[in-house]
């Protein structure tokens, strides 16, 4: 509990661990007032001139911005292209052109209305990742505007001193302009935890805290402030003692954090000697360095779908081979196992529109809409097929698998593939590993019969918790119910676990679970042969592992399994790691509930 009083504390999302104290710098976006003007007939097609022309001009500056960045950003390159493309997508491009002539308005007014319906398709979107790129939508749509009416927005890349960057959102496009010796922290109104934002942040380690949604009302520049990325708490003008606290805080951290890369690339093994992968998620290519820096043994999950979004067409299979070549190439010998498409038939798949869905959690979706829509499915099986010709380190993993009708049904397409590739003469492995997601209740029901016919399980925990407790994570009159240590989760993953041993396959475990460190004990108690999460999570995790010991992790286990609640089990874990992994979380008093006692003034 740490001493001392501030004018104000909130609580955010952090996505980059670590402290940041300093002055407040406010961006001003001066965000664009849209006013509604009705136009004659006869100057619509002047009015859609115009747009066109903003449009050219917001296409230029992000060629520019790329040529400057190409240099010391390549590997965040790719999302100005994404920008590039959502400025010519029919989302926003066509759309806008639509309002203009069917509604006769001023360009400023169509593009509003056209930002407004991208907004309403976005948030029926199950997937946290492709929801949050709404912002990119939103920073391209700026772009326009600003060339429309004339009003330019501040730029961080003229920042003078060492400050905490207070600002609405920042743009991909910002945080690659950012001064990072100048940048002693962020924090935005907006954004998540895998916003292309966020994600830079990450690997400019640069403490952030975005989705405080009143950041930029509450603090002034010049202002004195604390941010916790590894909480998500920002803390504007603190009095003394509170200071002190939090500069000895943040030196006790950073002592930690370097002892914690210094130890990334041990093994994660225990006391004992029990051994376990510690792997991490990607969603894009460039996250890799993360995942070498952070010591993953591999990706156990490579999400593939960002290739599929904002497109005017489908990736062609050489678009996605030379994709899947780079990850495999690099992290070659380790293993990186790439998952098949897992979008739903929404709008964002151009050419693949089937309507809304009611529904669309539990509509046509993953592994259900690549059976349906062959000529896709086919596509992405022969690039993975063609890359493990060339790295013998890939796996093959289908998502959402519900029985065995659906496994074999994906697994004759492939042996298609295979004969089709084999006819044309072009090279692939064979055996290629084949495993499945076991993320829906009926899979784990017939895990038994599933593990007979995969190399490998993987328990996606995100979306077997949503399925099991009957939970939409993105309803917030019920995301509170979101429980992954309900008592229904871990009976599930055991069940999964020892069905998939007892046919001789290895289990691992990918979702959100297996980054938190105070799960760690207990997922150690089922045995499970790996835990694939963000990379970022990865030294933490480790360092749990390498305190733990086997056989007290499977005591644990059986204590979990014999509560009643989801609360009870929480408290019990806090409680071990309070006990027992006093070292890995004291640093870290929010994981234990132990949440900063500070007075609020304002």
């Amino acid at each position: 509990m740490p001493p001392g009083k501030a004018r104000k504390i909130l609580k955010g999302i952090g996505v980059t661990p670590g402290i940041a104290i300093g002055k407040a710098y406010q961006v001003d976006r001066n965000r664009v007032a849209v006013v509604y003007h009705h136009l004659p007939a006869a100057q619509t097609e002047q009015e859609v001139r115009r747009f066109a022309a903003a449009v050219d001009k917001a296409e230029i500056d992000l060629q520019e911005i790329k040529s400057g960045m190409a240099g010391e950003f390549p590997e965040h390159v790719y999302i100005l292209d994404s920008h590039l493309h959502i400025l010519r997508d029919r989302m926003l491009y066509d759309e806008t052109i639509r309002f203009i002539r069917e509604h006769k308005v001023n360009a400023e007014w169509a593009v509003k209305q056209a930002l407004e319906n991208a907004h309403r398709l976005f948030a029926r979107i199950e997937d946290e990742y492709i929801r949050s790129r709404i912002s990119d939508v939103d920073y391209v749509a700026g772009m326009v505007l600003g060339n429309l009416t004339g009003q330019k927005a501040q730029s961080v890349a003229g920042i003078k001193e060492r400050v905490i960057i207070v600002a609405h959102d920042l743009s991909p496009a910002d945080t690659m302009q950012l001064q990072v010796e100048r940048t002693l922290g962020f924090v935005t109104d907006m954004g998540g935890k895998t916003s292309h934002t966020a994600i830079i942040a990450r690997s400019l380690d640069i403490p952030a805290v975005v989705g405080l949604e009143a950041i930029t009302r509450e603090v002034r520049s010049g202002e004195l402030m604390v941010v916790d990325g590894t909480t998500g708490t920002v803390i504007i003008d603190p009095d003394e003692e509170l200071l002190n606290y939090y500069y000895e805080r943040q030196y006790q951290v950073e002592a930690y954090r370097k002892e914690l890369t210094r130890c990334a690339a041990l093994p994660a093994e225990t006391e004992d000697g029990f051994s376990i992968r510690i792997q991490a998620n990607i969603e894009l290519l460039e996250e890799v360095v993360a995942v070498l820096d952070n010591g993953a043994e591999g990706i156990g999950l490579y999400r593939t779908e960002y290739l599929y979004l904002n497109r005017q067409d489908l990736p062609d299979e050489d678009t996605l081979f030379w994709d899947y070549r780079e990850v495999a190439e690099i992290v070659y010998p380790e293993a990186v196992t790439i998952r098949t498409l897992d979008l739903g038939a929404e709008k964002l798949l151009t050419g693949l529109q089937r309507g809304n869905q009611t529904n669309p959690a539990l509509g046509l979706r993953a592994i259900r809409l690549c059976l349906q829509e062959n000529r896709l499915f086919r596509t992405q099986l022969r690039a993975i097929l063609r890359v493990s010709a060339v790295t013998d380190n890939v796996r093959l993993m289908f998502p959402m698998i519900s029985g065995l009708g659906e496994l074999r049904a994906a697994k004759d397409l492939l042996a298609e593939v295979r004969q089709s590739l084999q006819e044309e003469g072009i090279r692939f492995s064979n055996p290629l590993p084949v495993g499945i997601m076991i993320e829906v209740p009926s899979a784990v029901a017939v895990a038994d019969l599933l593990a007979r016919e995969v190399d490998f399980f993987s328990i996606g925990t995100n979306d077997l918790v949503q399925y099991a407790l009957a939970i939409d994570r993105v309803n917030e009159h019920v995301a509170h119910l979101y429980e992954p240590l309900h008592p229904a989760i871990l009976r599930m993953i055991k069940q999964v676990t020892d069905a998939g041993h007892r046919a001789g396959i290895p289990v691992s475990l990918c979702g959100e679970m297996a980054g938190e460190p105070l799960y760690a004990p207990i997922l150690l108690g089922f045995e499970l042969d790996s835990l694939s999460m963000n990379a970022l999570a990865v030294p933490r995790v480790k360092q749990v592992i390498r305190n733990a010991n086997l056989e007290e992790c499977k005591t644990y286990l059986r204590q979990a399994l014999n509560l009643s609640t989801a609360e009870q089990i929480n408290a019990y874990l806090r409680e071990i790691a309070w006990q027992r992994f006093r070292e890995d979380f004291e640093f870290f008093p929010a994981e234990l509930g132990k949440h900063l006692d500070v007075d609020f003034i304002c």
